[in-house]
């Protein structure tokens, strides 16, 4: 009788991008064909992929596969980790990801981003590599101080204002959303004071954008930190300063992780990070998830979770 440490988990998030019943499909049908015993879990809405990862790995579970973009896998990631204590809820978790949403952009670090039986091959694999794992403390709509884990990237300003307003435009536009919504956001793109305390240094500027980068895309393939390593135990930051007029400008730049060179663009790297305004708070927001506002402060959990490569 297989068990459950030997039956792979597969958690699907069935609203992702635009294919991922077809993409579920076939991960479904390839993991049979590899002889390999499964158990699939659908998600309906935001939380539901925390709560599935968090039952699987307690009934036994130790190979998780995520179908879906990066807002699924922000929620299982939550349900691996402990993230109060800062450790995997178990010790030999192996996380394998099939790309299916909008962005999907972690997966793009690795060069995960393909075709579904082509991800699935890579997510079944036994070699694996430890990844780090960053947690953001924020002040949620409530009020209250709250703690989530995050994969890939936080934004603290206007692209997380941005991401917001992704949600609200039709999926068909599937990654053009973003950048739809940067064009439509850019006219309240403002740059204010903030005050970004590093390990070395303390900053207090006039930005209108903190990005704090575990892995090295965002926005649907955009390189925003070319420089960003997620096993390095190092999280890579930058200050923009930005004006609406840059978003236009810069887009096919940034594509390509070149805009660094940008003199209104500031870069470093740094384990702990904090981020306050002195004016008024700034949205939030994690692998494309609206978190909530300022004051952030941020860390990294290093080689917490094994991914199948």
């Amino acid at each position: 009788m297989t068990s459950l440490r030997d039956t792979v988990l597969v958690i699907a998030n069935p609203r992702a991008g635009t294919g991922t019943s077809s993409a579920l499909d076939v991960v479904t049908a390839g993991i049979r064909d590899a002889g390999r015993a499964l158990s699939v879990a659908t998600t309906t809405g935001t939380g539901d992929g925390e709560q599935l990862a968090r039952q699987g790995v307690a009934d036994g579970h130790r190979h998780v596969i995520v179908v879906g973009g990066d807002g699924t896998l922000h929620d299982v990631v939550n349900g691996l980790v402990d993230v109060e204590a800062g450790v995997a809820r178990a010790p030999d978790l192996r996380l394998g990801i099939v790309g299916a949403g909008t962005g999907s952009d972690f997966a793009r670090t690795f060069g995960l981003d393909r075709r579904p039986e082509i991800a699935l091959r890579h997510a079944l694999h036994d070699t694996t590599m430890p990844i780090d794992i960053g947690r953001v403390t924020f002040r949620a709509p409530d009020g209250t101080t709250t703690t989530r884990a995050f994969a890939n990237i936080v934004s603290i300003g206007w692209t997380a204002s941005v991401v917001r307003g992704s949600t609200r435009l039709p999926r068909r536009l599937r990654g053009a959303r973003y950048v739809v919504a940067g064009i439509l956001a850019a006219p309240t793109m403002r740059s204010a004071p903030v005050s970004v305390v590093l390990d070395h240094t303390t900053r207090h500027d006039e930005i209108c954008e903190v990005v704090v980068a575990n892995g090295q895309f965002f926005g649907a393939g955009l390189k925003v930190a070319p420089r960003a390593l997620p096993d390095d135990g190092i999280l890579n930051v930058q200050t923009w300063a930005t004006r609406p007029l840059d978003v236009l400008r810069e887009l096919p730049r940034v594509r390509l992780g070149e805009h660094l060179d940008r003199p209104d663009v500031r870069e470093w790297q740094s384990r702990t990070v904090s981020v306050d305004a002195d004016r008024r708070p700034l949205a939030v927001e994690a692998d494309g998830e609206s978190l909530g506002t300022t004051p952030v402060t941020i860390d990294l959990l290093p080689g917490l979770l094994d991914l199948a490569i």
